[in-house]
C-alpha cells in the first residue's frame, strides 16, 4: 500500500497548522492535505526549503545546505502518494563516482556506488588486504542498515527493547551483532589498517553532525545508504523543496512565507491556534511544529507547550559549520561533484570542536561543485559554483567568530587546498556563514545542524518522536526521529502525518497506522 493510510471512522478534525516548510514541514503538509486536512503552513522564511536553501552568489544559486539526494525510495512512496511519480516532477542524475578524497598533493581515492569498482580503487590505492577489509566492511554495513530500516527508521518511536522484539526470537543476538557499544572508529579499526581509510569512513559519523570516536559503529550503514545510490538533482536540492511546495499547494495547503509564529497556542492543554510576530491570530486543531526540537523546549514557540521537548545541554549539540558559497575560477585539481580533503589529525581535529570549543587547527574540507558530474565534466575556463564546509562548534548563541578567528581559518582552509593541488580565484566575494548565522536562520540550536549529536549507543533513542504529550502537538524534522538528512527529515513528516491523522479519527475496534512499505503498528 505505500504510503497510504489506514483510515477507521470519520475524521473529527480539521485545521492543522505546520510551522516550518523544511522538508519534514512540506511532507506533512502534502501528506495531510491530500488527505483532506485544511493545511495552512507558515515559514519566517521568504521561501521554502529549511535548511536546503540556496544563496545566491554572483547571479548564480548555489545549494548552500544539503548537497546529497540518497534513499531515493522514500520519495518515490511519498510522490505515489501524492499521485505522481518522482521521475515526472525532478531531473535526477545518477553519480558514479560518490566523492573523491586527497589528504595531500599525492593521495587520492575515489569511492563509487559500485562495490566491486570501489575495491579496485582501494587496493591501488592501499593494497589487497585494505581492499579486503572494505569488502567485509560493505556486509556488515548493508546488515546494519538491513537490521535497523524497518523497526528503527519506519517506527514512530523505538526504542532498543521494541527494536528486539521486532527482529523475533533471535532479535537480541541480531541487535548484539550491530555492535551498539562500539564506537565507529573502533569498529573500523576492525576492518581497515590504513589510517586513511579510517579517517574516510569515519566521516559517515559527520553526516548527522557527530564525531566517529563518539558515534556507534550502527552509523556505518551510511555506506551501504550511499551505494543504494547517490543522485544529483536538475536545479539543485532546493528544487525539491520547491516541488513539494507547488504538490501540497495543489491539495490545498496554503503557505504563508515572511510568516514567524511566535506562539502556539492552547485551551484546556490542547492546541487551538497559532499567533504571528504581528498579532495575526490562526485557529487550529492541532500543530506540526517542524523547527529544530530546541526551539520548543526553549520555550520560543511558547510557554504552553515548551514541556513537550525535553531540554538538553549545549554540550549534546551536533556539529554546526563554517560555510561559503563562492562562484569563483579552480585551478588544478580534477574536481568531481564531492571532494573531501581531510587534515591530517582527525583526532586533533574533533578534539578542537568539541573540547576546545573552536574552529579546528587542522580542518577536513567539503567541497561541493555544483556545476560537475561524476566524470570531471561541466568545468568551464570560466567561474564555478561552490560550496566549501569545514565542521564548526554548536556555540553560535554563546558567542561569535571574530575576524581574525575567521580569517586564520580561511588562511588554514585554502592553504590546504593548494596542499592539495586546488587553487581557487578569491577575487570575487562569496557569501560567509557561521555557526552564529546558522542559529539566527534556526534559534535555539547555537548553530547545530543536526539536532542532537548521536554519541552514546542510547544517543538515537533519545530524540524527540513525532507523538508528543500535548494533545494535537507533533514534530518533524531533523533534530526529531528518525534522524537527520534530508529522506530522514522527509519521513519524520509522514510520520508525523501519519499519526497526527490516525489521532483524528474515531477509533473503532483497533487503529492502525501502514507505514512506509506496508507495515503496521498497532
Amino acid at each position: 500500500m505505500g504510503l497510504s493510510q489506514k483510515i477507521w471512522g470519520i475524521v473529527k478534525t480539521k485545521r492543522v497548522a505546520i510551522i516550518g516548510a523544511g522538508v519534514g514541514g512540506l511532507v506533512a503538509a502534502l501528506e495531510l492535505a491530500g488527505r483532506g486536512f485544511d493545511v495552512q503552513v507558515f515559514e519566517r522564511a521568504a521561501t521554502p526549503g529549511g535548511k536546503m536553501r540556496q544563496i545566491t552568489v554572483g547571479g548564480a544559486p548555489i545549494d548552500a545546505g544539503p548537497t546529497v539526494f540518497t534513499m531515493r525510495w522514500v520519495f518515490e512512496k511519498i510522490f505515489l502518494d501524492a499521485g505522481t511519480s518522482l521521475e515526472s516532477e525532478l531531473n535526477l542524475t545518477p553519480l558514479n563516482c560518490l566523492a573523491r578524497h586527497a589528504w595531500n598533493g599525492r593521495d587520492r581515492l575515489d569511492l563509487f556506488a559500485s562495490i566491486d569498482e570501489t575495491v579496485a580503487a582501494i587496493g591501488a590505492f592501499a593494497g589487497a588486504k585494505e581492499a579486503a577489509g572494505y569488502r567485509d566492511f560493505c556486509a556488515r554495513s548493508r546488515t546494519v542498515y538491513d537490521t535497523l530500516e524497518e523497526p528503527f527508521m519506519r517506527s514512530t518511536q523505538p526504542t532498543p527493547v521494541s527494536l528486539s522484539l521486532s527482529r523475533g526470537i533471535g532479535g537480541l543476538g541480531d541487535m548484539w551483532r550491530l555492535s551498539p557499544f562500539t564506537t565507529l572508529w573502533r569498529a573500523l579499526g576492525e576492518h581497515f589498517d590504513d589510517p586513511r581509510l579510517q579517517q574516510l569512513f569515519g566521516r559517515y559519523a559527520t553526516y548527522c553532525g557527530s564525531s566517529p570516536f563518539q558515534c556507534p559503529a550502527t552509523l556505518m550503514l551510511v555506506a551501504h545508504v550511499e551505494q543504494q545510490g547517490v543522485w544529483t538533482i536538475g536545479g539543485g536540492m532546493h528544487r525539491l523543496a520547491q516541488v513539494l511546495t507547488t504538490l501540497a499547494e495543489k491539495k490545498g495547503a496554503r503557505f504563508h512565507f515572511n510568516a514567524e509564529v511566535s506562539e502556539i497556542e492552547t485551551a484546556s492543554g490542547h492546541v487551538s491556534g497559532v499567533r504571528l510576530s504581528t498579532g495575526e491570530r490562526f485557529a487550529a486543531d492541532a500543530a506540526v511544529v517542524n523547527t529544530d526540537a530546541a526551539a520548543v523546549a526553549t520555550g520560543l514557540l511558547g510557554g504552553g507547550i515548551a514541556t513537550a521537548v525535553r531540554r538538553t545541554p549545549p554540550s549534546s549539540r551536533s556539529l554546526s559549520a563554517v560555510t561559503w558559497t563562492v562562484n569563483a575560477k579552480t585551478f588544478g585539481f580534477p574536481l568531481m561533484r564531492h571532494n573531501v580533503f581531510f587534515s591530517g589529525d582527525y583526532k586533533a581535529e574533533f578534539d578542537d570542536i568539541a573540547v576546545r570549543q573552536r574552529l579546528p587547527t587542522e580542518p577536513t574540507i567539503y567541497v561541493c561543485a555544483q556545476d560537475r558530474d561524476d566524470n570531471n565534466s561541466g568545468a568551464s575556463l570560466g567561474p564555478e559554483r561552490l560550496l566549501i564546509l569545514v565542521n564548526a562548534p554548536a556555540i553560535g548563541d554563546q558567542r561569535r567568530f571574530t575576524g581574525p578567528e575567521i580569517t586564520e581559518c580561511e588562511h588554514r582552509i585554502f592553504s590546504h587546498l593548494r596542499t592539495c593541488g586546488l587553487a581557487i580565484d578569491r577575487s570575487e566575494p562569496g557569501t560567509l556563514t557561521t555557526p552564529a548565522e546558522f542559529n539566527q536562520l534556526f534559534p535555539a540550536t547555537g548553530g547545530a545542524l543536526y539536532g542532537q549529536a548521536s554519541h552514546g549507543w542510547t544517543a538515537s533513542f533519545n530524540r524527540p518522536g513525532g507523538v508528543t504529550k500535548i494533545p494535537g502537538l507533533y514534530l518533524a524534522g531533523g533534530s526529531v526521529h528518525p534522524g537527520p538528512g534530508v529522506p530522514m527529515a522527509a519521513l519524520s513528516g509522514w510520520l508525523a502525518a501519519a499519526a497526527l491523522t490516525a489521532d483524528q479519527t474515531s477509533v473503532s475496534v483497533s487503529r492502525r497506522v501502514v507505514m512506509p512499505g506496508g507495515m503496521s503498528t498497532a
